[in-house]
């Protein structure tokens, strides 16, 4: 018996770290020209038979479709009929750092330890991971690759400030290829609340020490950050180094909280600091819209698809969460649950800006929670996030809505590259429509 669990564990790992099979593309080596499809801008408007010409990785002319010829050094690809989006952001992952979360050797998203701003997620990406493929299918080209807890960081004692979050494309030969920005913030697990009981003094004694931790933790590290302004600096320590842009203000604090005492917390927190403010998860975000906005808090709605905090609360609340948002003025966006489990589904983050959709929020807004505004919160909309001359050229090819589940994506750019749209799921499908045209044919 032993035997035979070991011998199915290695197989399990060996699936796990074989490396992709996709290949890289290099980078682009001549201008192209896209006709005919229709452009969907994101933060203009939606051009019919349009003109998408890019060159060196980067969009150099948008518009209508005119038909005037071009010089034959040019690739001409005529898509009519066709849509064209810019590439989908998930925003709360942790793509490349977990394959399969049940092989606890291909699990790298996590340090121990309670206080880690210098946990830096990107330099831990694998880049042959076959979960990359896998959401780039689906559209997703830039993902916000995240560090988590060690264990159950909200009810045990571990994982307060888990380090620094990398902005990542879906295509490279090494994280260093990936990354698009990094760090693109801090990221803080603030302690579960709800499910300590009030009348438990042990547990209230715990959670007041933890919340304690926390705060001496920004307390130091702000001290840190104005010694070091003033020069007047004794020694290093890399915690605090790598909380200076946060006290800069050149990146946020993303902090992973769902009920509304967390996010008021997290809102206390920021304002004595005077850090900008990203909630994640956020299922109680709508409760306190007005506050968030007053604050210039924004929120990565993560997931939308999930169930009420109360069990008195109607089971739609947190598919009308982003709508109540957007209604506020908040600052949004709309992600998947973010968790190692859930790695696997973040090409369902489509639908998650869907089903917003059809519970109030506009369907430009939700396209933009995965795209535009997604990227205006992680720091990336001067490259990603919408068509425009002097961006990025990545984006995706569909026949339909990509917040449609029976749009297909056909097509795919990254900076300018052609990238395969082949996965391990592809692959099965292929495999085993052979298997029966085979059986049929016998």
């Amino acid at each position: 018996m032993k035997t035979t669990i070991s011998i199915l564990f290695l197989s399990i790992l060996a699936a796990a770290v074989e490396a992709s099979e996709n290949i890289p593309p290099p980078p682009q080596g001549e201008p192209v020209i896209i006709r005919g499809a229709t452009l969907h801008t994101v933060s203009g408007e939606v051009i019919e038979n349009g003109h998408l010409s890019f060159e060196d990785g980067r969009i150099t002319a948008i518009g209508a479709n005119d038909g005037s010829p071009v010089s034959a050094d040019i690739n001409v690809i005529d898509l009519s009929g066709k849509h064209i989006y810019p590439g989908l952001i998930a925003a709360n992952t942790v793509l490349g750092l977990v394959e399969i979360n049940a092989v606890r050797a291909t699990r790298d998203y996590a340090e121990p330890g309670t206080i880690n701003p210098n946990v830096k997620a990107n330099e831990a990406v694998d880049p042959d991971s076959e979960l990359f493929p896998v959401a780039r299918a689906n559209g997703i080209l830039v993902a916000l690759s995240v560090p988590q807890s060690p264990g159950n960081s909200q009810t045990g004692a571990t994982g307060l400030i888990t380090g620094s979050s990398a902005v990542l494309q879906m295509d490279g030969w090494t994280w260093e290829d990936m990354t698009v920005k990094s760090p693109a913030g801090v990221h803080v697990i603030w302690p579960e609340i709800r499910s300590v009981p009030p009348d438990d003094k042990e547990a209230q004694k715990a959670l007041g020490a933890r919340l304690k931790a926390l705060n001496d933790a920004f307390a130091e590290a702000h001290s840190y950050s104005q010694a070091h302004a003033a020069g007047s600096l004794t020694k290093t320590d890399l915690r605090w180094e790598a909380m200076l842009p946060v006290f800069a203000g050149d990146i946020p604090v993303f902090v992973h909280a769902n009920d509304v005492r967390q996010i008021r917390g997290a809102l206390e927190l920021a304002g004595k600091f005077d850090v900008k403010l990203v909630i994640v998860g956020g299922i109680d975000a709508w409760r306190v819209a007005d506050e968030l906005k007053a604050a210039d808090a924004a929120v990565i709605v993560s997931p939308v698809h999930t169930v009420p905090l109360r069990r008195w609360e109607p089971y739609d609340t947190p598919f009308t969460n982003a709508s109540k948002l957007a209604a506020a003025g908040v600052r949004f966006a709309i992600a998947g649950d973010g968790s190692a489990f859930g790695s696997a589904n973040a090409r369902n983050v489509p639908y998650n800006a869907a089903t917003a959709a059809a519970h109030g929020l506009s369907r430009d807004d939700a396209l933009k929670a995965i795209t535009l505004y997604a990227a205006e919160i992680l720091g990336v909309d001067n490259r990603l996030g919408s068509l425009e001359a002097g961006k990025d050229a990545t984006f995706i090819v569909t026949d339909g809505d990509p917040l449609e589940i029976t749009t297909n994506v056909e097509r795919a750019w990254i900076q300018g590259r052609e990238i395969d749209l082949s996965s391990h799921h592809t692959r099965l499908y292929e495999k085993y429509q052979e298997k029966y045209r085979q059986l049929e044919t016998e």
